[in-house]
């Protein structure tokens, strides 16, 4: 029988807006904990909570500095989730995977840079790393250093919502999308019943993937949204029980969200469309 430190370990991490952080997003972490803990191969040994930026240009989008602050306020109370502001501090929209190669050299590293240079592919054409994160060499893995051995797996954790946006043209690009899921993996928390399988099954490349996908789903149902939260925000009503408490004082004592502030961006095209759309290779 295998030990708990044969477990393989993983870092569940989860961009987003956070617009603003909501109880359903922390439950998510929970959700996928107990799903790996239960499956007896892995140890899901920190959850990192990553805002996107202000160039994502997403109408309603306050500010990354409030979004980054009610999450510490949220989490301050985690002994296991934590939250990074690396990607909303960039000058630019980062695509979803430069924020998951980061990640994966941060844990490489023993002194990470925060410099764009280190969001690399896992993997570089012609060259093979010692140990690639989803492919184990058991020839070759006694042989190997204690650090390279226990080097966390990064998965991406999100909801259905953003699996099947893969579907959306100029959203992501292919060749992010099949890095992801080849590299990395994605947790995905869904509701019994729905369609992530089906869209799974549709799609070539989540197919060929498909063992790397963990679909966890969510049997204690909840409906929270930061779109509803805002709704709610503006039209004077309650959240009182649906975001940590400390995000709604905080929220109530800089006066966030408004119909002024739901306006924000409006007009403008969300920065991946923009990127993709232009062609461009960066």
């Amino acid at each position: 029988m295998e030990g708990p430190d044969q477990k393989t370990e993983v870092v569940l991490l989860a961009c987003g807006s956070f617009n603003p952080i909501t109880n359903m997003h922390l439950r998510l972490f929970e959700l996928a904990k107990d799903y790996f803990n239960e499956t007896g191969k892995y140890k899901v040994i920190k959850g990192i909570i990553s805002p996107v930026g202000d160039a994502y240009k997403k109408r309603g989008l306050i500010s990354a500095s409030h979004r980054v602050a009610m999450a510490k306020l949220a989490t301050k109370n985690s002994d296991w989730v934590e939250v990074d502001d690396w990607e909303s501090s960039q000058s630019e929209w980062l695509e979803t995977l430069k924020v998951l190669r980061y990640h994966h050299q941060k844990l490489l590293s023993p002194v990470p840079s925060n410099s764009l240079q280190n969001a690399l592919p896992l993997t570089k054409p012609g060259r093979k790393r010692k140990q690639e994160p989803n492919r184990h060499d058991p020839i070759k893995k006694k042989h190997q250093s204690p650090e390279i051995k226990s080097v966390p797996q990064v998965k991406l954790l999100c909801g259905s919502d953003m699996l099947e946006s893969f579907g959306v043209p100029n959203l992501w690009k292919l060749e992010d999308i099949t890095e992801i899921v080849e590299n990395h993996g994605l947790v995905c928390i869904s509701r019994a019943g729905n369609s992530v399988q089906k869209f799974i099954y549709e799609s070539d490349i989540l197919w060929r993937h498909k063992n790397n996908i963990h679909l966890v789903e969510e049997w204690i149902t909840n409906d929270i949204s930061s779109t509803k939260i805002r709704r709610a925000l503006r039209r004077g009503q309650s959240i009182r029980y649906l975001v940590p408490d400390v995000v709604r004082e905080y929220i109530e004592k800089h006066h966030l969200y408004s119909p002024e502030s739901e306006d924000r961006n409006a007009g403008v095209v969300l920065a991946p469309l923009q990127k993709h759309a232009s062609g461009s290779k960066n």
